[in-house]
């Protein structure tokens, strides 16, 4: 059977006339990704056609993750007027926070499965409750670590490697970021929690949110323009987490509202030890997973840095570009996931599978195209980011040779996450560990110093 084309897919199952009151389906692509942005849809993921389900879902994902890189580019820009040792404090203190990345994902895949599950189930109470009890947990992490960071910031600048200067100047801002770091665990989950529900959209605002102040109070606080206090590189961690700060109780407030898909009131307030205990099995095994997939990339950077600097300029010039352009195709894996927790708690496995597959095939579809516009514009591209010939010439060498995977890459980013989706989080975690750490490292070290491949042996 041929895959239909998603305008098709898109399309209501049947020409019988909409009772009245009621909107009709989007006949269209444009018209669904316009209904997607909005959120004002109450869209039910367990029926209907699954193509319109994906986008539907996929739309505000792909806007939500690219709005996350978003903050760090924003501080970047601003602090970088401030000199070396400024950006360096945000660099390092960047570097040691991806364990607490790793642990607002790894909380985000437990929380999405129960939530979707229970709203498949047509059990809105039960989303309620595993939300509270995801929401409670990420409290509890976040405390030690702002006692730790909060105390001993510049403590862990040094152990970091940083030079008196960088310790001097970027104290401050380790600090606040530490002390802060509940909203950021906090706005990971919580979206994590949206997006099981299926209101993806609300994710997304909760994020416009937290970047459009962070925008407004970065060179206020930095620069200490009017009123505000000059605070240097300190000022983009309290603007940042102030922004996120802001996208948190914006959560809380669409969290207590009602008229979505579940309401949180006073009496969830409590904690369940039963729904807690499944939460900390299925995100303990996420967080490994994610910590798994995030320090293998630190393996290849060891291996490709001992061949100069050039060859790992080049690598991270290529890996950002590719790392950009999946950006839509995580947004189609998360909402593969979404649907398969909800088709799953709805007792349609059948669904389910159709789902993943369906999901896959359009991450095929698109990355397919990605990967064949990279191998063809990879030198123009690489060159909008470094004039270098040495480094352009690595560059052009991990755009062409990483794409030429990505039709492998297409469906394990959906099924992964789809795996995640349905509560089983160990099979992921365990693929990523024969994977990266048992395969893709040696396998990189063996081609690049045994093969005399250098640096092409990490990128192939």
């Amino acid at each position: 059977m041929t895959e239909p084309a998603l305008n098709q897919d898109l399309e209501p199952p049947e020409r019988a006339a909409a009772p009245a009151g009621a909107e009709p389906p989007p006949p269209t692509v444009w018209a669904a990704v316009r209904e997607a942005v909005r959120g004002a849809h109450r869209h039910d993921y367990t029926e209907g056609p699954i193509g319109r389900a994906l986008l539907l879902l996929a739309v505000p994902m792909v806007l939500e993750v690219a709005l996350e890189s978003v903050f760090a580019v924003v501080n970047v820009f601003w602090v970088g007027r401030l000199g070396p040792a400024s950006v360096a404090t945000v660099g390092l203190t960047e570097a040691m926070f991806s364990t607490i990345y790793a642990l607002g994902l790894g909380l985000g895949i437990g929380a999405t499965a129960m939530v979707a599950r229970r709203i498949g189930e047509k059990n809105p109470e039960g989303a309620a409750r595993a939300a509270v009890q995801a929401i409670a947990l990420g409290v509890l992490i976040a405390i030690p670590i702002a006692l730790v960071g909060g105390f001993l910031g510049p403590d862990l600048l040094r152990l970091m490697g940083a030079s008196p200067d960088v310790v001097a100047t970027g104290g401050g801002f380790t600090r606040v970021m530490f002390s802060g770091n509940f909203v950021i665990l906090l706005l990971f989950l919580i979206n994590a929690i949206f997006r099981g529900a299926g209101d993806a959209a609300i994710a997304m605002r909760s994020l416009w949110i937290a970047n459009i102040c962070n925008m407004i109070l970065d060179p206020l606080l930095i620069f200490g323009v009017g009123p505000f206090p000059r605070l240097g590189v300190t000022g983009a961690a309290f603007a940042t987490t102030i922004g996120r700060g802001v996208g948190v109780l914006y959560q809380f407030h669409r969290l207590s509202t009602a008229g979505k898909r579940f309401t949180i009131h006073r009496e969830h307030l409590r904690l369940e030890p039963g729904v807690l205990g499944t939460l900390l099995r299925l995100s303990g095994t996420g967080i490994f997973q994610i910590l798994i997939s995030t320090t293998s990339w630190v393996g290849l950077v060891r291996v490709i840095s001992s061949f100069g600097s050039r060859a790992l300029a080049g690598y991270t010039v290529g890996i950002r570009i590719i790392l950009f352009a999946l950006l839509p195709s995580w947004g189609m894996a998360n909402a593969a996931a979404t649907m398969v927790g909800q088709a799953l708690g709805a007792k349609k496995p059948e669904r389910a599978e159709a789902a993943v597959w369906r999901a896959g095939f359009y991450n095929l579809c698109f990355l397919g195209g990605v990967g064949v516009l990279f191998v063809i514009l990879a030198p123009a591209l690489i060159s909008l980011f470094t004039r270098d010939p040495g480094v352009a010439g690595y560059g052009v060498d991990c755009l062409r040779i990483v794409s030429a995977g990505f039709l492998f890459y297409a469906y394990g980013m959906v099924l992964t996450s789809s795996f995640n989706g349905a509560g089983d989080t160990w099979t992921p975690t365990l693929l990523n560990l024969f994977c990266f750490w048992l395969w893709e490292i040696p396998l990189a070290w063996v081609l690049a110093k045994r093969a005399g491949l250098g640096p092409r042996g990490v990128f192939v």
